[in-house]
């Protein structure tokens, strides 16, 4: 997604000074879903369960609680640092776009009452996004349908096998309604239900799905537990050299 101050247009991943009456304009994204805009000093408006962010659903955080708007005036934070205009990512930081994307998943509780056949599926098709995709969930599809193993179902849960009693959705937890379609719940999804879930793709991984548009192909590869921590640490480095590359 192009970014142009005043018609002329600036280089991705790249600080630069704005200065008041300049106009700021995005083109349509070639790559990716979504361009992230930092501002030095941030967005000061308040904290909402420890965020800045919106949940527009729930009208919560960010500003009033809803999409912005024309004409809408968002109150800048004091810079803690002086700022590197000029201040370039390296590649090796940058977020690849485009293509087929790999997400790795840490299989669940649940995994195992797929049937052999749709287990083995899961991690060895293609997906495809399709148009439901968000911060609540991202639905994939075009692989066989991931069907559960029958069983009598226990009391509380509905009677599909892929029902189970209620119970907490992780964020980038997998569920399959109906044994068809997976779905990865994101960021704004309901933190509880009764689908079953046969993994979670993890932390570190979850921005890559969130530039995925619809159409892209994926595919999920199986971590350890032990995978997927190393993966967190080595992205939370990555946080850490970007915001000492441009604050400092």
């Amino acid at each position: 997604m192009a970014a142009r101050l005043d018609g002329v247009e600036m280089h991705h991943d790249t600080a630069f000074s704005v200065k008041a009456g300049q106009v700021l304009r995005f083109d349509f994204p070639k790559d990716g879903a979504r361009t992230y805009l930092a501002v030095a000093g941030g967005i000061d408006v308040p904290l909402v369960l420890g965020s800045r962010s919106t949940y527009t659903l729930g009208a919560l955080g960010g500003f009033q609680g809803r999409r912005l708007a024309a004409d809408d005036q968002l109150p800048i934070g004091t810079p803690s640092g002086k700022g590197r205009v000029g201040a370039s990512l390296p590649m090796a930081l940058r977020q690849s776009l485009g293509g087929e994307v790999y997400l790795r998943v840490v299989p669940g509780l649940y995994y195992e009452r797929l049937t052999e056949f749709a287990a083995t599926s899961f991690f060895s098709e293609a997906w495809t996004v399709g148009s439901e995709a968000d911060r609540i969930g991202y639905r994939f599809k075009g692989g066989r349908a991931l069907t559960f193993q029958p069983r009598e179902q226990p009391f509380g849960a509905g009677s599909d096998p892929s029902n189970i009693v209620d119970s907490c959705y992780p964020i980038g937890s997998i569920q399959v309604p109906a044994g068809l379609e997976p779905i990865v719940l994101h960021r704004d999804a309901v933190s509880g239900g009764g689908y079953a879930m046969i993994g979670t793709v993890i932390s570190a991984d979850l921005d890559l799905i969130g530039q995925m548009q619809p159409n892209q192909k994926a595919r999920f590869v199986a971590v350890t537990l032990e995978d997927a921590l190393l993966a967190r640490k080595s992205y939370k480095k990555k946080l850490a050299c970007l915001s000492k590359l441009f604050a400092s």
